[in-house]
């Protein structure tokens, strides 16, 4: 025993073993042999009816998960239909150009490797919502308990996980695979992330305040808050009010930005082209689903498939005009002379 704890980085366990073993050799070393050999046959026996029983299981769902994702059908958008969304990495912002010549900037996000690990149901968990699975990840970068989420269902570790709330026709089996062709150009997109830490900051940088006086008196007191209210005969009882704007940290929160319209898709490298900006840094992980506020711009009469796309064999690739959402056959920039 004292062998095994002198040891750096030994658990408990490892050195009662070890000084198991270390008594089993001053006994002798028939009694050692007949010691393992009996414990390793004891214990080789059940990983091996542990492994039968697990692989044989484990070779069934993926048959099955198999067939129940290759019998995805394209189903009709109901009044309250509501689909999943997808789980985008932000690559960054830059410039495009319409066949009208006008200039506009776009957020680039990658889909990487979206993936159906869980789908929840209102008779099991109390709702209809769908886990994806997205990106890549290494074994020891994650716990136990994620590792046997994913084996268990068939599923690649995944580094980002995050969950959809769906209706019931737009439930989709485990193993579906998601890409960046599950929206349509043109339609408009919540998109959810983690905005830029500022750290600690004053009521001026935070909330827009004007400050005090350069100069006329002023001493010490040019971006301070000035008076919190909260005095002894004042309508708020000596207190200060919740929700008063004052000094703390700023950003590194979550938000929502609603309705941005869908410019581009790139199936081939599975970007999504979006107008405008969205919240996080460049490599932060979004959340895009449709939106809540208006699925499609008025005038346009398709719809995204639903509930995702579905691959068909012989299709087609698609053109970049109709990759492009739809910019309309006048030109709004020329103005004919009078």
């Amino acid at each position: 025993r004292k062998y095994a704890t002198r040891k750096k980085g030994t658990t408990s366990a490892e050195a009662l073993a070890t000084a198991i073993v270390l008594k089993l050799l001053v006994r002798g070393e028939s009694v050692l042999t007949c010691a393992l050999g009996t414990m390793a046959t004891r214990v080789g026996s059940r990983l091996a009816g542990l492994s039968r029983a697990f692989g044989r299981s484990l070779s069934t769902q993926a048959e099955q998960q198999l067939q129940a994702v290759s019998a995805v059908e394209l189903r009709e958008w109901q009044p309250k239909s509501r689909r999943a969304g997808l789980i985008c990495r932000k690559s960054g912002m830059m410039s495009v150009w319409d066949k009208w010549g006008r200039m506009t900037p776009v957020t680039v996000c990658e889909v990487q490797d979206n993936v159906v690990v869980q789908a929840k149901t209102r008779e099991k968990e109390g709702y209809d919502g769908l886990q994806l699975g997205a990106g890549w990840q290494k074994e020891k970068r994650i716990s136990k308990g994620e590792v046997f989420h994913f084996e268990t269902r068939g599923i690649e570790l995944k580094r980002d996980v995050h969950e959809f709330r769906v209706s019931p026709d737009a439930m989709l089996p485990v193993g579906t695979r998601l890409i960046a062709r599950h929206f349509m150009p043109g339609q408009f997109l919540d998109v959810q992330g983690t905005t830029k830490g500022k750290g600690f900051a004053g009521v001026m940088k935070r909330h827009g305040f004007k400050g005090g006086n350069a100069s006329h008196g002023a001493t010490k007191s040019h971006r301070s808050p000035g008076s919190l209210g909260g005095g002894t005969n004042s309508h708020t009882g000596g207190k200060v009010v919740k929700g008063k704007k004052m000094p703390g940290n700023m950003g590194n929160a979550t938000r929502t930005q609603q309705k941005l319209q869908l410019y581009r898709i790139d199936p081939e490298r599975n970007l999504l082209f979006i107008l405008g900006s969205v919240p996080g840094a460049r490599g932060s992980v979004l959340k895009v689903s449709d939106s809540i506020l208006q699925l499609v711009p008025k005038g346009m009469a398709m719809k995204p498939p639903f509930p995702t796309h579905v691959h068909v064999e012989g299709e087609l690739p698609m053109s970049l005009e109709s990759l492009t959402m739809p910019m309309g056959d006048v030109d709004p920039i020329y103005y004919p002379s009078e």
